[in-house]
Parts: C-alpha cells; sequence; structure tokens
C-alpha cells in the first residue's frame, strides 16, 4: 500500500471570485480506504469534480498511477484509464431495470461499432450476451441478486445506492469515489454499507476514496482522514490523530470548542497542577462551547458559514 495511485497537487479551483479548492494536496495509496471530510461548502465535491474531470483546475496537477496526468482530460477518458464515482443524490435511470442500469456503465468497456449494432452482427450479439451476464454478476455482487428486472425507480432506497455502485464496478474501476454512500440510511442499512466497502476494496483490490458526513462511518472504516475546510486542508492522520485535533474540532465547532480542548489537554497533562480552580474553568470553558456550537453529525456546517460549491453536474454541493 506504500504505491501512490492518486497524487494530487496543489489544486485550485476558481468559480470567479470563489476559490473552491485551494492549492490542495492530496496523496492516495493504492489498496487502502481514504475519507475526505469537512463542513459544508468546503470544497469536497468540487475536489472530485476536478479528480473525475467535471471541473479542470486552473492550477495544479492530478496524478493517477504516478504517469497519466488527468487534470485536462475528459470524463470518459478518466474512466477508462480506471476512475469511478457514484454521486452525492442518486443519479440512476429511473425507467430502466436494474440489469440495465449497470449496462449503462460497461459501455466504457464494449468496443461494438455503430454497423455492428445497425446489422446485429455475431461479434456484436456475443458482446450484449456479456454484458448482460456481466451486469447479472455486478449485481450479485452488490447484493441484489434476482432483482435485475425490477425497475430502478422501485428498489428501496439502500439497494438505490447499491445499484449505483454496481453501475460504478461496471467500469472496471482502479479507483473508486463515493460521494456521501450512507446519505439517508438508517443505523441498519449504514452497518451494512460499512461491511460492503471493505468487501469491495478486500475482494475487488479498489481503492476507495469517500466524502462522507457521519462521523461514526468515518472513524470506524478510514485508514486515513484529509479535512478540508474553505477549500483547503487543514488537517490530514489516521482517525484518532483528526478526533484529538484543534484545528478540526474548531472547523466544524468553532473556536470556543478548540479552545476548551486545550484547557482539559493541559489539566489531564501528567505532572500539571491540579485544583479546583482550573478544574471549574475547563469545565466552564467546555460548556461555553457545547452552548455555541453543534456536535459533528450528519450535516455539519462551516464555522464561518462558507459558501456551498456551486451546483453542477457532477454532483450536489460539497
Amino acid at each position: 500500500m506504500s504505491d501512490l495511485l492518486l497524487d494530487c497537487r496543489g489544486i485550485t479551483k476558481r468559480f470567479g471570485g470563489l476559490v473552491a479548492v485551494n492549492a490542495l494536496d492530496l496523496q492516495i495509496p493504492a489498496g487502502s480506504i481514504h475519507s475526505v471530510i469537512g463542513p459544508n461548502g468546503a470544497g469536497k465535491t468540487t475536489l472530485f469534480n476536478c479528480i473525475t474531470g467535471f471541473y479542470h483546475p486552473e492550477e495544479g496537477e492530478i496524478l493517477l498511477g504516478g504517469s497519466h496526468h488527468l487534470e485536462f482530460l475528459r470524463t470518459d477518458e478518466i474512466t477508462r484509464l480506471g476512475v469511478a464515482r457514484t454521486y452525492q443524490n442518486i443519479r440512476l435511470f429511473p425507467e430502466l431495470t436494474a440489469v440495465e442500469n449497470v449496462m449503462v456503465g460497461l459501455h466504457a468497456r464494449l468496443e461494438s461499432s455503430l454497423l455492428g449494432v445497425l446489422f446485429s452482427s455475431p461479434a456484436t450479439r456475443k458482446e450484449e450476451r456479456w454484458a448482460t451476464e456481466e451486469a447479472l454478476r455486478l449485481l450479485e455482487v452488490v447484493g441484489l441478486g434476482g432483482k435485475g428486472d425490477g425497475l430502478a425507480s422501485n428498489l428501496p432506497y439502500g439497494d438505490q445506492r447499491r445499484l449505483e455502485i454496481a453501475r460504478a464496478l461496471a467500469t472496471d474501476p482502479k479507483l473508486l469515489l463515493l460521494d456521501e454512500p450512507t446519505a439517508g440510511m438508517n443505523t441498519g442499512e449504514t452497518a451494512s454499507m460499512i461491511r460492503f466497502i471493505r468487501r469491495l476494496r478486500d475482494d475487488l483490490d479498489i481503492t476507495i476514496l469517500l466524502i462522507e458526513h457521519d462521523m461514526k462511518l468515518v472513524m470506524e472504516i478510514s485508514e486515513l482522514i484529509t479535512v478540508v475546510d474553505f477549500g483547503q486542508k487543514i488537517a490530514e492522520g489516521k482517525p484518532s490523530e483528526i478526533l484529538a485535533n484543534p484545528r478540526v474540532i474548531e472547523a466544524y465547532l468553532g473556536r470556543g470548542a478548540a479552545e476548551a480542548l486545550d484547557v482539559r489537554t493541559a489539566a489531564a497533562a501528567p505532572g500539571a497542577a491540579h485544583d479546583a480552580t482550573s478544574d471549574a474553568d475547563a469545565d466552564a470553558a467546555a460548556d461555553t462551547a457545547s452552548d455555541s456550537g453543534t456536535p459533528p453529525g450528519p450535516e455539519p456546517t462551516s464555522s464561518a458559514g462558507s459558501q456551498p460549491d456551486p451546483v453542477d453536474e457532477g454532483g450536489g454541493s460539497a
């Protein structure tokens, strides 16, 4: 896992006077599960859109596998290099069946010509049979076996999320970007999704990069976490390091919460003087922070009320 699959160097994306992503570095080791978190409007989905070709950054480089530059490629070219994604808002074809939705994702791997399709050549018919069988196999992989003939719109919400992942897997990716894969799910569905994402990495040898607001999921599944605020990387590390990082707490809760953490940390340090006054001060600071902020949860808000990322064809706001 020491080899980098994705290497983003100094990525900057502007929308007029708004800098949505600002000189951001991101390194993703092959075979890892890496999360990008941050308040709403921090620039997370804009970063995904730059990686997948929906946006082209004004500055910086995006390297896949150490050799392929992605920053100026089209979305279809990036897909063929092995990068796939899902979206913050489900984007299925509701009037197509589940198996037909997955077959849409297989298009990047098909080789039939227009003439072959028009005249239904033997090679085209053979490829169509393969595509149908492969789509059914991928439905089994994501736990939707036996549901291929049903309309996508008739599937339960959690199954629609899995179907979208199956369509992404149909492109045969090396890197899978998941944008809030558990949004709208209940506790049981979220636990099932955690196991499913791990299985994707372990069984299919796919590197996972995800955006998520569910802190329990992020801390449980991630090997590394990158925290973004106002388009800049403010912290990166293992889950335990992120939980204790004052800048992360400030981004989610405000400056008072970070100061309260510093007070408590100093009071608990080995050799520190403990008396009733210092303990009372720490408790008062913590109470002040809790009155002024909201703990990290499904929908945290940026500490300074930053503008959300522009909504675009690549997904909703970050």
